[in-house]
């Protein structure tokens, strides 16, 4: 094992190199699945691999790249067993995920200039959009899922506001997104309020309330300010999370969870009525 990949804060016998390996899909069936028994029994670690997905969602969504499902991926390592012989093979040494993340963020970074000057046309050089090339989910419900997972693994700091200051949360959240926000109540299913945070939004900032039932599960509310209207409640899969989102009198909704999606539906279509909307015109 190389020192560099050598983590004290790792299960025995898991390092960096393979837990980046891992995060990327490049595993083969069975040590992939040793390392998903691993993450099940160390949190620490499964809470690393989140926050390295999220990250990696998050570079997905700024470089406007397409997202590629697992059937997708699965797929295409089915039709490299499957071929006869390679055309070539190349042997490198494999640049770790968090290196390239490193690398990444430079591109962005350096490129923030580029895309002040390229800001008009966005729009068509970026996929992603609602209803546009890609017909993917729109970013918010994208944003909401990424926040999702980045926050939620957090045990000591995972909001902003704790709940024994909800006055205080919903006053600040108000204030920041100009608009009067309430926070429902999940208590009907189990979820008790966490707190909430500030985050930025596409446009402007947003909101992320977190729930938490007695078992430790979480769920999150993001909100933010939109300028179009929808009249349906969407779906949004990432692996083993599920985001409903909605828009409702120019703000974006999005409830995430690792939740049953019928049970996940019903919690959403209860947040919106409480939150004014109408879901029973949607149904």
């Amino acid at each position: 094992m190389n020192s560099d990949d050598y983590d004290s804060s790792l299960p025995e016998g898991l390092d960096l190199r393979a837990l980046s390996a891992f995060v990327d899909g490049e595993l083969p069936g069975a040590e992939r699945a040793a390392i998903e028994a691993q993450l099940a029994q160390h949190p620490q670690a499964a809470a690393r691999v989140a926050a390295w997905r999220a990250q990696k969602a998050a570079l997905r969504v700024l470089c406007g790249a397409p997202q590629r499902s697992e059937r997708d991926e699965r797929d295409e390592r089915h039709e490299r067993e499957a071929a006869d012989e390679p055309a070539f093979i190349v042997l490198r040494r494999r640049t770790p995920w968090w290196q390239r993340a490193g690398v990444a963020a430079c591109w962005l970074a350096a490129g923030a200039g580029l895309a002040l000057a390229l800001g008009p046309l966005a729009p068509r050089l970026t996929g992603g959009a609602w209803g546009g090339l890609g017909g993917g989910p729109p970013s918010f419900a994208e944003r909401a899922d990424i926040a999702y997972a980045v926050y939620t693994p957090e045990r000591r700091h995972p909001v902003e506001v704790a709940a024994n200051e909800e006055e205080h949360l919903i006053n600040w959240l108000s204030k920041r997104l100009n608009r009067p926000l309430s926070v429902p109540s999940l208590q009907e299913y189990g979820y008790s309020l966490v707190g909430g945070r500030l985050l930025p939004g596409e446009a402007g900032p947003a909101a992320q309330f977190m729930y938490e039932n007695t078992s430790g599960a979480r769920l999150t509310l993001y909100v933010t300010g939109i300028s179009r209207d929808e009249t349906a409640f969407r779906l949004f899969r990432d692996g083993n999370r599920r985001t409903f989102y909605w828009v409702s009198d120019g703000m974006g909704y999005a409830l995430s969870g690792p939740i049953a999606e019928g049970k996940l539906r019903t919690i959403a279509i209860d947040v919106c009525s409480a939150l004014g909307g109408k879901p029973e015109s949607w149904q």
